[in-house]
């Protein structure tokens, strides 16, 4: 499936498969401001499920810069947790990527996003059940839409995945930062035991999927 899904968002395209994921407000402040300093960088937002396993994946990739776990695509302010593990407030966990186009291209953030969940669960990935671990794009201009959705289109239409991609492609909306303790929670915890038994294996995954994409440790 891998040969697939390069061949449509590289070749077709033409661009050069995670239970649950207040501390420090100034902590989380102090995320927000360094995201606003990093010039020259372009975002990305991306929803598989836990935002732990996300995080933790793209935090590995060349031209990432920074990976914040949050919420988004819902219509409560400031949202919590636990309020958007309630169901109630529309939003999805999901991570704000800042990454260097001249290292890395949205088309290839893309292809990792299409290859670490299932977009063809609606509203669930494995035991994670509810609105808040859909699978969701959430696009930054007029590009990224168009990409994510000939992508999608050309996907289904392969067969690369025996199932309808119910992936849903929106607008970027308002990012809520997380709670501080989320931020970089697989790396901050590796034996517990969701990461130990669910995370580490998808990073594991990653990292002989995409050897050639891996940062340089």
């Amino acid at each position: 499936m891998k040969t697939i899904i390069k061949k449509l968002i590289f070749g077709t395209l033409t661009l050069s498969s995670l239970s649950s994921c207040g501390q420090s407000a100034k902590k989380i402040e102090q995320m927000e401001e360094k995201s606003k300093t990093l010039t020259g960088l372009a975002t990305a937002t991306f929803g598989t499920g836990c935002f732990w396993c996300t995080e933790a994946v793209y935090q590995e990739m060349e031209g990432v810069e920074s990976v914040v776990s949050g919420y988004s695509g819902g219509f409560v302010e400031n949202p919590t947790y636990e309020q958007v593990c309630g169901k109630a407030t529309g939003h999805a966990e999901c991570v704000e990527i800042k990454y260097d186009p001249k290292k890395v291209t949205y088309a290839e953030l893309l292809e990792v996003f299409f290859r670490v969940h299932d977009p063809t669960t609606k509203d669930r990935q494995g035991n994670d059940v509810g609105p808040q671990y859909r699978s969701v794009i959430f696009y930054h201009d007029a590009e990224q839409k168009a990409l994510a959705e000939k992508a999608i289109k050309e996907l289904n239409a392969s067969g690369a995945f025996s199932k309808p991609i119910v992936t849903e492609v929106s607008k970027a909306e308002k990012f809520y930062v997380a709670e501080a303790y989320h931020q970089n929670f697989f790396a901050n915890n590796p034996n517990q035991g969701y990461c130990a038994f669910v995370v580490a294996p998808k990073v594991d995954k990653f990292k002989k999927v995409f050897k050639e994409k891996l940062k340089a440790h």
